[in-house]
This record gives C-alpha cells, structure tokens and sequence, in this order.
C-alpha cells in the first residue's frame, strides 16, 4: 500500500492560493469560470514547471479535436503539479456519486464514534466494487440527503448539488470537486480519519476487472491503482463516461478525475478518457513499464444510476 504523505490543512490551503488560476484546485469555481472560457487548458507547479509543460503540451493534443465533452483535473503531490480543463463544466455524476455516498456513510459513523456494521461493510463493498445500484439506494436512504450535504460540506464540494428529484446519480458535479474527494481520500484531515480512509482506499482498488477501464489504462505494473467509474446514457447529452484514479507507490500519489458527456457511445467516451489517462501516467511516470492489460469495454448498457427518460 502507498505511503500518502500527511498534509496539514495550512499547506493545502497555501498550495491552493497559489493555484487557482491555473486550474489545480478551484477554490471558487464561478470566478474562475468568469474569467476563463470552458476549453481553458493549464498545467502548472512552481516545483516541477517543466514536468508541467511537458504533461500541459501532450494533454493539449489529446483534447484538440474532440467531438464529445470532456473536464479533467489531477494532481501529482509529490511534484506538486497541477492540471485542469474544462473550469465550470457541470455534469450528472452517475456512479461516480457512489464514492461520495460510501464517504459520507464512514464520516457519519466516525461522528457516531462507532464502525460500520456487517451490513454496512457489505452494502458499502457491494456499491464500490461492482457499482451495485441497489446497495447504494440502500445506503442513499439510510444516511439521507442531509448527511450526504454534509460531507459535501465539509471535503469544499461547492459545485456539487444533489438532484432536488432524490436521484442520485443525477447529483451535478464537477472534475475540481472530485479531485477534492480524492484529495481527502488520500491526506490526513478531519473529514475523514485514516482508518475510514484505508477502508475506502481499499475498496477502490479491489473493484470488479470490467470496470476497471479509464483512469487506470497506461498505470504503471509497479504503483498500486484505485479506480470507480460511471457511465449513464441520457436523451440530451448522449453518453456520460466518467473515471475517477488514485495511484501511488511509496514515492508518489497522484490523482485524476475525468468527467465526460456527448459521447456516441460507452466506447468512445472510454477511448477519450484512456488517451488522457495515458498521457498522465507517461508523462508522470515515464520510468515505469506501463500495464500491458487490454480494455474491458463492458457492453452499451447504461450504470442504471438514473432512469434514461428523465430529461
């Protein structure tokens, strides 16, 4: 397991200052949109600023051209090098939000100074591992929209917004505010603490092999790989395909979240994500021998997260 350095919330907060014109963490996503169209594409670090050209200019050839919608935002904490396209992109989370509901379950425990039970565990390992719908409505209700909001709240998720119609995975959201989840995944806070932290952690990295696809794709064989996807077809913006990773050894963690839509198919918006993901994992690691495992496209069928004929 990766040794994910402690970062104390003064350092975090001083990181972010510096970076929110460039895209690392976007404290305050509407006046950034203000002054920056969507496409606005930037890489940055003060320690590391020729790594961050280096991944902005090859990340600007995977995102010419595309057809579809795509926003990424990632962060390497050892080289302190942040990444962020597409500032102020909202879309409908799909499974994504099962990240954030397993969270807000350990959180909720953690205040009730207790653990999960057998059937917390189960449901919890059910709804992240093989994206299970049913388990997650389960937990969905259990914990209520207000305990949902209220880890939200607290990891900064400002442009996250629950689906007013109960539907969890139409909750809107943004890549910044995932790389936010992912970021309190993998750092020493209050929001969650390291055993709930290690728990979640854990689950990422046993998902089931076909969902395994996006993020991960060109990882190297020798960094551990946590991954949850979502992917959900709907009458107005085609198919959203989304990948969340976090990837580490004990030198170095590093996060990306990947959030797309217009996509014709489940495929294509896949190819899209694992051309970023690709560039990231070899321009970040480029001493490693990258994974040598095939795609598992899973078949044209909707996460089921939201009825399709909603909108």
């Amino acid at each position: 397991m990766p040794v994910y350095r402690a970062i104390s919330r003064k350092a975090v907060a001083g990181t972010v200052a510096g970076a929110l014109v460039t895209g690392l963490l976007v404290a305050a996503p509407g006046r950034v949109t203000a002054a920056r169209p969507l496409n606005w594409l930037n890489c940055s670090s003060d320690h590391s600023p020729e790594l961050a050209q280096r991944l902005e200019n090859r990340l600007r050839k995977a995102v010419r051209g595309r057809s579809g919608t795509m926003s990424f935002a990632l962060y390497d904490r050892e080289r302190k090098v942040g990444c962020y396209y597409g500032s102020g992109r909202h879309y409908d989370s799909a499974s994504t939000v099962k990240l954030t509901i397993v969270a807000a379950l350990l959180r909720t425990a953690q205040k009730q100074k207790r653990g999960l039970t057998a059937r917390e565990k189960s449901l919890a390992r059910a709804a992240i591992t093989r994206s299970d719908n049913d388990a997650t409505t389960v937990l969905w209700r259990q914990l209520g929209r207000s305990r949902v909001q209220g880890l939200l709240n607290a990891v900064g998720m400002r442009a996250t917004r629950l689906d007013p119609g109960g539907h969890w995975g139409l909750t809107r959201t943004t890549a910044v505010d995932q790389l936010r989840l992912l970021l309190t995944l993998t750092r020493k806070g209050d929001v969650l603490n390291a055993k709930s932290r290690r728990h979640l952690l854990k689950l990422m990295s046993e998902v089931v092999s076909g969902q395994r696809w996006g993020t991960p794709a060109g990882a190297s064989s020798k960094i551990d790989v946590r991954v949850k996807n979502g992917w959900l077809p709907r009458a107005v913006h085609g198919w959203r395909v989304h990948s969340l990773g976090i990837f580490g050894d004990d030198r170095r963690d590093y996060m990306i979240a990947v959030l797309t839509q217009d996509n014709p198919s489940l495929k294509q918006g896949i190819i899209a994500i694992e051309r970023v993901s690709r560039i990231v994992h070899g321009t970040l690691v480029p001493e490693s021998s990258a994974r040598r495992i095939p795609t598992p496209y899973p078949p044209e069928i909707g996460d089921g997260s939201a009825p399709f004929t909603m909108e």
